[in-house]
């Protein structure tokens, strides 16, 4: 019994910063046109990890897109300014679509 109890709480440990993130994602309204591992309107959050999965400045570069918007990357369809979004929250979200795999 002692060993299911420390599983199951060591699996939500692991598990609770990306919820967490994700909850963070679906606020600030990214689930609208992206999911973790499928194409929507946007790429999925897995393509762009793999994208970007050696470029060190990555975090920073995807902060501004998230709060600035952006054209060309992923196709014709435009990424809108997301103004709501504070530096802190976009560099977390960044970090964590990065972490996606």
């Amino acid at each position: 019994m002692k060993k299911a109890l420390w599983l199951a709480v060591a699996t939500l440990a692991c598990a609770a910063p990306a919820f967490a993130d994700l909850a963070l994602a679906t606020s600030k309204n990214c689930m609208s046109c992206h999911a973790v591992d499928r194409k929507v309107l946007g790429p999925s959050f897995k393509d762009v990890a793999a994208k970007y999965k050696d470029d060190k400045g990555a975090v920073d570069m995807l902060a501004t897109k998230i709060i600035k918007g952006g054209a060309g990357v992923w196709g014709p369809v435009p990424m809108p300014a997301n103004n709501q979004v504070s530096e802190a929250d976009a560099k977390k979200l960044a970090a964590w679509v990065l972490s996606t795999k």
